[in-house]
């Protein structure tokens, strides 16, 4: 009876700590519980989802800093008391022609060779100007379009330490 004891005891334990998957999966089965394989597949498609769920946290972390940056570069840019105006908002300006959505505008002309004088001392500078027709017959000089807000602003700062920038520089926003 002892013997039986330890030998049922042994072979109990031998199981227990058997690496054999094959004897294990038949008690889990016997009892109504999971198989390795099932358990492994388990354990799979949770790392599948909590990295997923990582990789949506971690896209709404980015998104909340730029949100967060772009809010204060829009408070630095109205503590500055720059000018921004949309395209819509200027009169007779047809903005299906400009390839960027922010321009650096460093003037406007009732006189085309006005707006052609002021683009060359840009380009002379080293910047990329455009002459942005308005429908009146009015036009303006935008330099170094981007369509990044961020690029604009800073493109802002360097232009107006320029010999050729006037006072009254402005964001032209193509919208």
């Amino acid at each position: 009876m002892k013997t039986e004891r330890i030998i049922i005891m042994a072979l109990a334990a031998t199981i227990s700590l058997s690496a054999c998957t094959q004897v294990k999966d038949f008690l889990r089965r016997a009892a109504g519980r999971p198989t390795s394989e099932e358990i492994a597949l388990k354990k799979a498609r949770i790392e599948v989802e909590e990295a997923a769920h990582q990789a949506r946290l971690d896209s709404l972390r980015s998104y909340q800093k730029a949100l967060a940056d772009s809010l204060e570069l829009l408070d630095r840019i109205k503590a500055s008391r720059t000018m921004m105006m949309t395209a819509s908002s200027v009169r007779g300006m047809s903005r299906n022609a400009l390839s960027y959505r922010y321009y650096v505008v460093v003037g406007t002309f009732g006189t085309p060779s006005n707006s052609k004088a002021q683009a060359s001392r840009a380009s002379a500078a080293g910047y990329t100007a455009t002459v942005i027709p308005f429908n009146n017959g009015f036009s303006a000089v935008g330099l170094d379009g981007t369509d990044r807000l961020q690029a604009a602003w800073e493109r802002l700062q360097k232009i107006k330490t320029e010999s050729f920038c006037p006072k009254d520089v402005w964001i032209l926003i193509n919208e």
